[in-house]
């Protein structure tokens, strides 16, 4: 047969199951397919194709692409398996029916398995030495009226290596259990009796027994599998991981057996009645039972995975779409002990200006000559804002600031920032690109006050992983990880927007419909040419060619240029559409954008032709009411408590303001200002029952706390917002 014959996906019946699951119309998630094949992007689709998917969110259309992905993957596997059953001639028109049918990607491979080429077994070694035919005469079960050794002695044989009865009588057993742990519908029965009633057992390695260990909870651990959180597994996956712990499944063994047995042995008279029995055994202990741990142990951690995932998203999300402080000019300061702070001036665009070092704790404390060069700094860039980084001597830095500040009566805004992976990105390639001249502790610095500025522009630089916002993010699935969090940072990015004249290569890399090639080459365009004075001279850039143009176009924003509308979110195919209301209205182009009392004069119904519906009419006059309006909430600080600087300082029941800086499935971490942030339970979250901690808390809100207790030995704090 030709590989076509194997064709196994049918797009209608995947389209009505897709949008079965997601509760939408067929005919969105078919016109959803065709612009995904067509070669256009999620935020593309999301914002500029309302009247194609009836509306459909981002949310929704990711799930379609991943969906639709996951199917085609699964009929491009279907389709192999049947290849490979049929070159081996075994392909039953039942087989290929029951392949054809499957949706489970775990049933289909035990579908596979007794095709599947094999490692060399016990069942593959008796089958060289001929014991097959006595394995069939097991399995049949029908009564032979002969002595064991009638029927065994046949199969006795030095030059197959058989030398008595006893090794032909195991190595037939050996392929019955074989046989049987290969049935599907055992297999399946097995994996649900894990999912219902198995439990997780977690045990310490031998000479792993520290009890320092952070794995202790987990050294003699039984749980069972249906309540386990995912954050629990992924706790015990690491400590395996680490050699400290050996993770295995528990079943009803009695139970199991039993069942195993009533389903495979049906004669009680049968000459090899007992060896049957104990060849369950074997093959639930050897076979079975490893399998269905292994598939078991597999499954959950994909699910666990998935959610660590979920939550390490959502947080970056939060984080990326995190209030920007604004184009002012900001003094980054990098605090450290021994090597003093670093000090870097940025301007309103990010341009770095000037760098210092100064020495305002000890070792070489000089606060005198820190204070006058700080003054100085920003007496001379009129800076109005600062941004200090929270690692090693960060409160003490923020003391010495806000003393300078207070004293010299200056008036500007101070902020402790995340410094999480700064210097992964000060010590990059694209840091050394940025900045070739500088120290890579002044790039630290550097990057500290664009955090500030423009959280989403500077944080696009760093792996997210390092970020600093994630569960177990480096024991998930990496791959899935790097989907799903690429696919969060492109949707933040297209949300606000990005002005073209600004951007780093890096943040115009994650704008729909473009690359890091394509970004590379707009840079050294607008770096060879200066800056762009249109969005129709982004064709000017090489290899930018129209699809690119089409998908990109309107999120990227031109501030003061040739076109009034190229610093707003109408995609330039709508710009005849604006030019026919500020007809209708007798006005210029360039007075309706921006004017929400002149939009309101226009009736959206009166703009709908056969190119532009209703939705987008709405979008276009909601944005020529505010062109270029940023998404992101008004940007706010935490005050943390003067005094309280280490964890030494803390005292239960103390109230204190801090900022969330990562949530998890068991709570929210709040950094209150003593370099080691303190956990709400999410027992302690509200005065309600809570579930899911994201239902009250995001990463970056202010909240206040109370400290509940202080383990000063493992350097935790532990906090409550109830009845704060």
């Amino acid at each position: 047969m030709d590989d076509k014959s194997f064709n196994c996906f049918d797009l209608e019946q995947t389209i009505a199951s897709i949008a079965a699951s997601l509760g939408v119309a067929d005919k969105q998630v078919r016109a959803t397919v065709e612009l995904l094949d067509a070669g256009n992007t999620l935020p593309f689709i999301a914002r500029y194709r309302k009247e194609a998917t009836n509306g459909l969110t981002e949310v929704v259309l990711r799930a379609i692409e991943e969906t639709l992905n996951g199917a085609r993957k699964l009929a491009q596997r279907k389709a192999t398996i049947l290849k490979t059953i049929d070159q081996q001639g075994q392909l039953t028109g039942a087989l290929r029916g029951q392949i054809e049918a499957c949706e489970d990607k775990k049933e289909l491979e035990n579908l596979y398995l007794p095709f599947k080429p094999k490692r060399r077994t016990r069942a593959t070694i008796a089958r060289e030495r001929g014991l097959q035919p006595l394995a069939d005469v097991l399995i049949r079960q029908e009564q032979l009226h002969q002595s064991r050794s009638d029927v065994l002695r046949p199969y006795v044989s030095a030059e197959k290596e058989v030398p008595d009865e006893e090794a032909a009588l195991q190595g037939a057993c050996d392929i019955v259990a074989e046989q049987w742990s290969m049935d599907v519908t055992i297999r399946s029965w097995l994996h649900k009796q894990a999912a219902e009633f198995g439990q997780i057992a977690a045990q310490v390695r031998r000479g792993k027994n520290d009890p320092a260990s952070k794995f202790t909870m987990y050294f003699d651990h039984i749980e069972s599998i249906k309540r386990l959180p995912s954050h629990r597994l992924l706790a015990m996956k690491r400590g395996e991981a680490e050699g400290v712990l050996r993770i295995g499944v528990k079943l009803n063994d009695d139970y199991v057996l039993r069942k195993l047995t009533g389903q495979w042995i049906h004669n009680p008279r049968f000459e090899f009645y007992k060896d049957l029995l104990d060849t369950v055994h074997d093959c639930h202990a050897r076979l079975l039972l490893s399998a269905t741990e292994s598939a078991t142990l597999q499954e959950l951690k994909e699910k666990a995975d998935e959610e660590a995932i979920a939550v390490f998203a959502k947080n970056l999300r939060e984080l990326l779409l995190a209030p920007p402080a604004g184009p002012h000019v900001t003094i980054g300061i990098d605090p450290g002990f021994r090597t003093g702070c670093k000090v870097a001036v940025v301007d309103g665009t990010g341009k770095s200006l000037a760098h210092a070092t100064i020495y305002p704790t000890p070792p070489k404390s000089d606060l005198e000559g820190a204070g006058e060069t700080l003054k100085a700094l920003i007496a001379k860039f009129d800076a109005r804002l600062i941004a200090i980084g929270n690692g090693t001597a960060s409160r003490e830095t923020d003391a010495f600031v806000t003393s300078l500040l207070r004293t010299a009566g200056l008036d500007l805004t101070k902020v402790v920032v995340s410094e999480s992976g700064a210097s992964i990105y000060s010590a990059s390639e694209l840091a050394v690109r940025e900045y070739p001249d500088l120290d890579v502790t002044i790039r630290g610095a550097i990057s500290i006050a664009h955090r500030l500025q423009d959280p989403l522009a500077e944080l696009v630089k760093i792996d997210p992983k390092s970020i600093g916002v994630g569960q177990y993010q480096h024991d998930v699935n990496q791959t899935r990880l790097r989907e799903c969090l690429d696919w969060e940072v492109q949707s933040c990015v297209n949300s606000v927007g990005v002005d073209v004249n600004m951007a780093s290569a890096p943040l115009l890399s994650h704008v729909a419909g473009i690359g890091p090639k394509l970004a590379q080459r707009i840079v050294e365009h607008r770096d060879a040419n200066g800056p762009f004075e249109s969005r129709k001279q982004l064709c000017q850039v090489p290899k930018l060619g129209r699809k690119a143009f089409e998908q990109a176009a309107g999120f990227l924003r031109i501030r003061d240029g040739q076109q009034a509308l190229d610093n707003s979110a109408v995609h330039p195919e709508s710009y005849y559409i604006v030019k026919r209301m500020a007809a209708h209205l007798n006005v210029a182009t360039k007075q309706l954008v921006g004017n929400g009392t002149l939009a309101d004069k226009l009736n959206p119904g009166d703009f709908v032709d056969d190119r532009a519906g209703l939705p987008t009419i709405r979008d276009i006059l909601a944005e020529l009411a505010k062109p270029g309006r940023d998404p992101r909430s008004e940007f706010k600080v935490a005050t943390f408590t003067e005094g309280v600087d280490e964890l030494e300082d803390l005292r239960e029941g103390m109230i204190l303001e801090g900022a969330v800086t990562n949530v998890t499935h068991f709570g929210a971490f709040v950094d209150v200002g003593v370099h080691q942030d303190g956990l709400i339970h999410v027992s302690q979250l509200a005065n309600k029952f809570i579930k899911d901690p994201s239902e009250v808390v995001s990463v970056g809100d202010v909240v206040r706390v109370k400290v509940l207790e202080v383990d000063f030995d493992r350097r935790r704090i532990a906090l409550s917002r109830k009845q704060v």
